[in-house]
C-alpha cells in the first residue's frame, strides 16, 4: 500500500488531468509518532490517501502506444544497459505485513514507532517492519503492538535502503522512476519524486529532438536526480539519527553518511545547471 500526501497528490491529479483522482479511496487524517528511544507517542494532523500500487497504475497509466521509431529508451525498470552499478547505502530490509486492527483503533489514523532494533509503520490493513521481523519488533513495541488485532504471514520482503544507478543515463537512454534509484519509505516522497523524474526525463529528450546539447542535457539530467538522492539521503539521516542509539540504527546512519559524500563527490564537477524545466519544457539559463 502507498500513502499518499496531499502534494504528491496534487501533482498526480495535475500531471494526469484528473482532479477528482482517488477522492473516494480512505483518507488518513491523524498520524500518531512515537519515535527516539522511550518517547511518548505524539498526535499530529495529517492528510493522505491510501492507495494500493496496482490501483494507482490503473488511475495513471495512459492509453498510449509505444513510439517505435524514438532514438531514446526510458528504462522504468531493471535490467540496465551495461556497464551501470548500482550504489547501496544500507543494509536494512522491511516486510509488509497484512493486520487486523482492533475495534478501539481509529481507521483514520496510521502510526510510526521507532525500536531498539527498527521501526515499524502501521495504517490500516497493513504493518511495514523494517530492520527486523514484524514478530521481533511487535515485541518491542508499546505503541503500535496494541493497535493489532491479528498478524497474518508476510507478504514478502524488499530492501528499504537508498541506493542508486550510476551512471543514470548515456546516449540512447536514460533511468527513471525505481530504475533510477530507490528511496526509503520513512520518508514517504518516492512516489512524487519518480514523477517529477518522468517530467524531467521527457522534457531532456524533447531538448535532445530539438538538437539540444547530448552531453550537457544527459549531464543535467544526471545531476538533478542526484541532488534528489542527496535531498532524500538528508532527510532520511534526521530520522536514524533521533530513531535510536543501537547497531542497526548506528550502521544504517553511517550508510547515509557515505551516499552523502557519494553524492557530493558527483555533484562536484556540477558547480550551476545550465537548464531550468518551465512547465514541461527546459530552458536554458542565461
Amino acid at each position: 500500500m502507498i500513502l499518499l500526501g496531499d502534494q504528491a497528490l496534487a501533482l498526480i491529479r495535475d500531471i494526469f488531468d484528473q482532479p477528482g483522482l482517488f477522492a473516494d479511496l480512505p483518507r488518513i487524517r491523524k498520524r500518531i509518532v512515537a519515535w527516539g528511544p522511550e518517547a511518548k507517542p505524539v498526535a499530529l494532523e495529517h492528510s493522505a490517501v491510501l492507495v494500493s500500487e496496482e490501483l494507482l497504475l490503473q488511475g495513471i497509466r495512459p492509453a498510449l502506444r509505444p513510439n517505435s521509431d524514438s532514438d531514446w529508451t526510458i528504462f522504468a525498470a531493471r535490467p540496465l544497459p551495461a556497464p551501470v552499478i548500482e550504489q547501496r547505502f544500507g543494509s536494512r530490509m522491511a516486510a509488509a505485513v497484512p493486520v487486523t486492527l482492533k475495534e478501539s483503533s481509529d481507521p483514520a489514523a496510521c502510526w510510526i514507532e521507532s525500536l531498539e532494533h527498527g521501526w515499524l509503520f502501521l495504517v490500516p490493513g497493513w504493518l511495514l517492519s523494517v530492520g527486523a521481523p514484524a514478530a521481533t519488533l511487535l515485541a518491542e513495541s508499546r505503541v503500535i503492538g496494541p493497535e493489532i488485532q491479528t498478524v497474518a504471514r508476510s507478504a514478502g520482503e524488499f530492501p528499504c535502503y537508498a541506493r542508486i544507478a550510476s551512471p543514470l543515463c548515456a546516449p540512447g537512454w536514460l533511468a527513471c522512476g525505481t530504475a533510477a534509484m530507490a528511496f526509503d519509505p520513512i520518508c514517504g516522497d518516492g512516489t512524487a519524486h519518480a514523477i517529477r523524474e518522468a517530467i524531467l526525463a521527457a522534457a531532456v529528450i524533447r531538448g535532445l529532438a530539438k538538437g539540444g546539447n547530448v552531453e550537457e542535457l544527459l549531464g543535467h539530467y544526471e545531476a538533478r536526480l542526484t541532488v534528489g538522492f542527496r535531498r532524500h539521503l538528508s532527510l532520511c539521516r534526521q530520522f536514524y539519527v533521533s530513531g535510536g542509539t543501537g547497531a542497526l540504527w548506528m550502521a544504517e546512519l553511517d550508510a547515509i553518511d557515505r551516499g552523502i559524500q557519494w553524492s557530493d563527490v558527483k555533484l562536484a564537477a556540477h558547480a550551476s545547471f545550465r537548464y531550468q524545466l518551465r512547465g514541461f519544457e527546459l530552458e536554458a539559463v542565461r
